[in-house]
C-alpha cells in the first residue's frame, strides 16, 4: 500500500494562484478568511489525512465491516478516527455559527475533503452526506427541526444520510413505494424499504439522521407526487440528546467489490416516525439540495483515486528496474533502468497526473461557485453563478470519475503483475473507484442530466454561458506566443462545441430519442474540453509566475509540462467523441431487442 502524501503545494496552486481564493473571499465580503487561514487548516488536515485515516486503508478494506442483528460495527481504528475527527472541529468548518458552526465558505473544507477521501475512501463516507443532511434542513426545515437536528450533525455527533432508491427503482424515482402516513401530531408513519444506503447504521455515532423520501396516501404518481420527510434513529430528547429508538432499522448489509469499509446498507422503516421537511409533494425538488452536495462530492472521489493511483504508479515507476531504455541505458551500473525512463510507463503516469490535477481545479471551481451561489450580495451574480455550477456540476460528477476509474487502473498497470496483489493497494484502488461512476446517478443518468436538461432545455443557453468564458479567456492570452500551441485549439475547440450542440439539437428534433444516442459521447467531449480550459488557466498562471520570479520554477515548468501533454494526448480523445455522436442513432436501435443474442 502506498503512503499518501497530500498534494499541498498543488492545492495550493489551484486555491490560491489559480482561483484566487482572496481576493474571492474579499468580494464576498469575508475578510477574515484567507489563504493563510486556508494553510493552516489544509496542513492539519494533511497530518489527520496521511497519519490517522491512510494507516486504516487497507486494514479496512481486508476486514471490512460487521453486521449482526441489526448492528454495523466498522473496522478496527475506524470510530477512534472519527471520534478524533469530531474532536478537531472538521465537521463544523462550513456549519451557521448558529448552531455551533465555524461559518466558513464551503470552498474552505474542499481540500480537506479531497485529503480524507484519497487517504480512505470508505471511512469518509461515514462523516460525507452528513453535509448534504445540514444543507437540506438550512434550506428546507423548519425553525424546530434546525434546532432538534443541526447543532449536533453540525458538530458531527450525529451523522445524516440520504434514504432515495428501492429494491425496484434505481434511478427512477418516480415508481419508489415509501409510505407517509400521517399522524394526529403532524409528525407522519413512515414505511418501506430503501436499499444503498451509504452509512445508514454504524457504531460511531450516537445517532443518524436520515432524509427520506417517500409518498402520502393521496400523492399524485411519479417524481410529482415525493415528498421528504426526517427519520431520525433514536428520537430527540427535547435537550439536544436522544430518546427512545425509532421504528427503523438495518435489515442487512451489501457484500461490495469496493469501498469494503463503508457500510452499504438496507434500511427498513416501519411506521418509523418521520416529519415532513418542506412543501408536500416537492420532496424531490428539496432532495436536489442533497443531491448537487453529493454529486460534488462524487467527483471528489474521481480526483481521489486519480491521485491515489499517480502517486503509487510514481514511486513504483522510481524504484522498479525492468529493461533499459531504447536510447541507451539510463542505469548503467544496475541490472536495468528504472521504469520511468519508458515511454508508455510516462504515458500512464502523466494521464493520471493530468486527470488528478485538472480534476482538482474543476471541483474547487464548483466549490468556489457554490460560494457565490450562497453569498454573493447581487442578485445577478448569484443566478450566473447558480447557471454555470448547474452545467459544470454533472461534468464534475461523470467525467471526473470515468477518468478517475481510468487513472486507477493505470496504477495497477503500472505494477504490471504486482498491481494485481493486495499489498500494493492498487487493486483495491480500482475496486473502490468502481462504484464512483454509479453514485448519485449513473455517468448515463449525469450525460442525460447535461444535454437533456442544462443544455437542450435552456435553448443552449447554459452552455453559452461557459463557453463565451472560454472564449473570453482564449481572446486575452491570444497575442501570447508561449501559450499558443494551447490557446489555439483551445478555441477551436470551443467553437467547436456551440456547433456540435447545435446539430445534435436539430437532431433531436426530428427524433427525441437522439438525446439519449448522443448524451455519453457529449458529456465526454464536455469534460475533455473543459479540463482543457482549466489546465490552460493553469498554464498561464505558471507562466506568469514564472516570469515575475516567484520561485518554485521546478514546479511551474512542470506543470506547463503536463498542460502540454494534456492538450497534445489527451484532449484529442474528444474528436472521437464527436464522431461516435456524428455516427447517429439508427445503428443503436435497428437491432430487436429479441435478437441481440440467439
Amino acid at each position: 500500500m502506498p503512503d499518501y502524501k497530500a498534494p499541498l503545494r498543488d492545492m495550493r496552486f489551484v486555491l490560491n494562484e489559480v482561483l484566487d481564493l482572496d481576493g474571492h473571499y474579499a468580494k464576498l465580503g469575508l475578510e477574515e478568511v484567507n489563504s493563510e487561514l486556508l494553510n493552516a487548516f489544509l496542513e492539519e488536515g494533511a497530518k489527520f489525512a496521511e497519519n490517522e485515516l491512510a494507516p486504516l486503508n487497507r486494514s479496512g478494506d481486508e476486514e471490512g465491516c460487521h453486521f449482526e442483528n441489526g448492528v454495523v460495527t466498522t473496522p478496527k481504528g475506524f470510530k477512534e478516527a472519527y471520534a478524533k475527527y469530531v474532536e478537531g472541529g472538521w465537521p463544523a468548518m462550513g456549519g451557521d455559527p448558529e448552531f455551533g458552526g465555524q461559518g466558513l465558505p464551503g470552498s474552505s473544507s474542499i481540500a480537506i475533503s479531497e485529503m480524507t477521501g484519497t487517504a480512505n475512501w470508505s471511512w469518509s463516507m461515514y462523516p460525507g452526506l452528513s453535509h448534504g443532511a445540514v444543507a437540506t434542513i438550512e434550506a428546507h426545515g423548519t425553525d424546530e427541526q434546525k434546532n432538534a437536528y443541526l447543532p449536533k450533525l453540525t458538530s458531527g455527533e450525529w451523522t445524516g444520510t440520504m434514504c432515495l432508491t428501492e429494491p425496484h427503482c434505481g434511478s427512477d424515482l418516480g415508481i419508489l413505494k415509501t409510505k407517509a402516513e400521517p399522524q394526529g401530531d403532524g409528525s407522519y408513519a413512515i414505511t418501506g424499504t430503501k436499499i444503498f444506503i451509504s452509512a445508514g447504521e454504524h457504531d460511531m455515532a450516537e445517532n443518524i439522521v436520515h432524509i427520506v423520501l417517500a409518498r402520502l396516501p393521496d400523492a399524485p404518481k411519479g417524481t410529482k407526487g415525493i415528498s421528504l420527510f426526517i427519520v431520525p434513529k433514536f428520537h430527540t430528547d427535547g435537550n439536544g440528546g436522544v430518546g427512545e429508538r425509532n421504528g427503523v432499522t438495518c435489515g442487512s448489509i451489501e457484500h461490495k467489490m469496493g469501498i469494503k469499509a463503508s457500510a452499504t446498507c438496507v434500511m427498513n422503516f416501519d411506521g418509523a416516525t418521520g416529519y415532513l421537511i418542506g412543501p408536500e409533494n416537492k420532496g424531490l425538488n428539496c432532495m436536489f439540495t442533497f443531491m448537487n452536495f453529493a454529486r460534488l462530492g462524487t467527483a471528489i472521489q474521481g480526483v481521489a483515486h486519480s491521485e491515489l493511483g499517480f502517486q503509487g504508479g510514481l514511486a513504483y515507476a522510481k524504484e522498479r528496474l525492468a529493461m533499459r531504455s531504447l536510447a541507451g541505458p539510463k542505469n548503467p551500473d544496475g541490472p536495468a533502468d528504472p521504469i520511468i525512463v519508458h515511454p508508455d510507463v510516462r504515458r500512464m503516469l502523466l494521464t493520471s497526473k493530468a486527470f488528478a490535477e485538472g480534476g482538482r481545479a474543476l471541483v474547487y471551481l464548483c466549490a468556489q461557485l457554490g460560494d457565490q451561489v450562497k453569498l454573493a450580495q447581487d442578485d445577478e451574480e448569484r443566478k450566473q453563478a447558480d447557471d454555470l455550477m448547474a452545467l459544470l456540476t454533472p461534468i464534475a460528477k461523470a467525467f471526473v470519475t470515468e477518468v478517475g476509474l481510468e487513472a486507477a487502473n493505470h496504477g495497477v498497470q503500472i505494477y504490471g503483475g504486482h498491481g494485481f496483489i493486495r499489498e500494493w493497494g492498487m487493486e483495491q484502488n480500482v475496486r473502490d473507484a468502481r462504484i464512483s461512476t454509479l453514485y448519485e446517478g449513473t455517468t448515463g443518468i449525469q450525460a442525460l442530466d447535461l444535454l437533456g436538461r442544462k443544455v437542450m432545455m435552456t435553448q443552449g443557453q447554459a452552455l453559452r454561458n461557459f463557453t463565451k468564458i472560454v472564449h473570453k479567456f482564449c481572446e486575452a492570452h491570444g497575442d501570447n506566443a508561449d501559450l499558443k500551441e494551447l490557446i489555439e485549439p483551445l478555441a477551436a475547440y470551443n467553437k467547436e462545441w456551440g456547433e456540435m450542440t447545435q446539430a445534435v439539437g436539430m437532431q433531436a428534433m426530428q427524433n427525441p430519442e437522439y438525446v439519449g444516442g448522443a448524451a455519453v459521447d457529449y458529456l465526454m467531449y464536455s469534460g475533455y474540453v473543459t479540463l482543457a480550459y482549466l489546465w490552460a488557466r493553469m498554464a498561464a498562471k505558471a507562466q506568469e509566475q514564472i516570469a515575475a520570479g516567484a520561485g518554485d520554477e521546478d514546479f511551474y515548468k512542470a506543470k506547463i509540462s503536463t498542460a502540454r501533454f494534456y492538450f497534445k494526448r489527451l484532449l484529442p480523445r474528444a474528436a472521437g467523441h464527436k464522431g461516435a455522436i456524428e455516427g447517429g442513432l439508427d445503428c443503436m436501435m435497428e437491432l430487436d431487442a429479441e435478437h441481440f443474442a440467439f
